[in-house]
């Protein structure tokens, strides 16, 4: 209860001034590698291809201060010996992953933070789900078996992303999509991650390109602030806003399996 009434009265006010703090950043060091093509070009397509004049349109929709920012010149690439077109596929499929799993981990910090869990064992023996003051120490409570069970878990993800999607996102294939499970390998029925409530049907193109825009600046903020979660726990006072309510971290945060799955390799231990 005492954890949960410092977040209300003290952790919650200030995370919204540092979100706020953090979107100003994000709008003034954006770069067009992060910044969002047209979802469609009209009423009834959508768009099929990524260009640099795509990422021109949509970075001022974005970002509305800067516009287009790329001080790397990443929008003229050609990554891998690919076409340019390729390169900004990859770039921006890349971003909305990184800004998805950021924004699950921002939220899962703060509930570690505050010591809750699931009400039931985490495991078959009985043992409970650990109670710790950060995230990284959760990671390093969990049996092995865990350990492997996320790390697969992610893969298979990955894999059915890169597989199962028709046509890639590297050569003109719908950026963020993700198919759904097929009942035929899912027991029970299908499951869509992409759109589990069904609701793209029923949104106008219009709707569906202002969504886009928001996940993209929401990703954005969130891999800054679970950066700055983080930080702050590794090198006690290196986010003044958070200084004295994210508690300090031991481990290495650069190094998650140094002491868990890969223990004998000297590299990570």
């Amino acid at each position: 209860a005492a954890r949960v009434t410092s977040f209300n009265s003290i952790l919650l006010p200030r995370i919204i001034t540092m979100m706020k703090l953090v979107t100003l950043a994000a709008l003034m060091g954006s770069t067009s590698a992060f910044a969002p093509a047209p979802v469609s070009r009209s009423a009834s397509t959508t768009a099929i291809s990524e260009t640099k004049a795509d990422l021109q349109t949509l970075a001022a929709k974005a970002n509305p201060l800067v516009k287009y920012f790329d001080p790397l010149g990443l929008a003229d690439g050609e990554f891998w010996g690919t076409s340019n077109e390729s390169t900004i596929g990859f770039l921006r499929e890349s971003e909305v992953k990184h800004g998805r799993v950021a924004m699950f981990a921002f939220v899962g910090y703060i509930v570690h933070a505050n010591g809750i869990t699931w009400p039931w064992p985490m495991t078959l023996a009985g043992d409970p789900f650990p109670k710790v003051d950060n995230a990284p120490e959760a990671w390093d409570a969990i049996p092995e078996a865990a350990k492997w069970q996320i790390v697969m878990f992610v893969g298979f993800l990955e894999f059915w992303r890169e597989s199962q999607s028709g046509t890639h996102y590297m050569s003109g294939g719908k950026i963020g999509y993700y198919p759904p499970f097929d009942a035929k390998f899912i027991p029970g029925g299908a499951l869509n991650l992409y759109d589990p409530f069904s609701r793209n049907a029923v949104m106008t193109d219009e709707q569906k390109e202002r969504r886009l825009v928001a996940e993209i600046n929401n990703g954005r903020l969130a891999m800054l602030g679970i950066f700055g979660f983080i930080s702050e726990g590794a090198i006690e006072g290196s986010v003044p806003a958070l200084k004295g309510i994210i508690s300090h971290y031991d481990g290495d945060v650069m190094v998650p399996f140094g002491t868990s799955i890969f223990p004998d390799i000297p590299a990570l231990s």
